[in-house]
């Protein structure tokens, strides 16, 4: 089983880390983390290039591609450059993933109309599972 981990490097991606750790120790999957730096689409990796040109990027993504590894998870990272949900979408289809996950910071009506949804454009366009954390804590 393949999951494809979207992460975006914040504060939030800690909890999607959380949950795609307990999903890929629970279903004995290998994992991938992929995070989309948004600009042309000029694809780099998370060794040569992208170390190259992105190198605080490079060093955050290994960080947590490690820390899932010392979990005894599978694990690689991928840095890309591209629209974000073209990207995901993308490297689904090359990785052949198994499920997808992706957070969503729950901003409003107004942020969504004018910015979308990576969570919302991801899942309107594949046919692969789609696991959607809430990162927005709630009270």
């Amino acid at each position: 089983m393949n999951i494809l981990v979207a992460i975006d490097l914040s504060s939030a991606s800690q909890k999607i880390l959380a949950e795609a750790k307990t999903l890929a120790l629970a279903l004995h999957a290998k994992a991938c983390l992929l995070h989309v730096i948004e600009g042309e689409p000029d694809l780099i990796n998370s060794s040569d290039q992208g170390q190259q040109e992105f190198p605080q990027e490079h060093k955050d993504l290994q960080k947590e591609v490690d820390g899932l590894r010392q979990s005894g998870i599978e694990t690689k990272g991928l840095l890309s450059q591209g629209t974000v949900v073209d990207v995901i979408l993308q490297k689904s289809k090359q990785l052949e993933i198994d499920i997808i996950i992706v957070g969503t910071h729950g901003h409003g009506g107004v942020h969504h109309m004018i910015f979308g949804s990576v969570s919302e454009g991801v899942l309107r366009n594949t046919s692969c599972p789609v696991f959607v954390i809430p990162t927005l804590d709630r009270k």
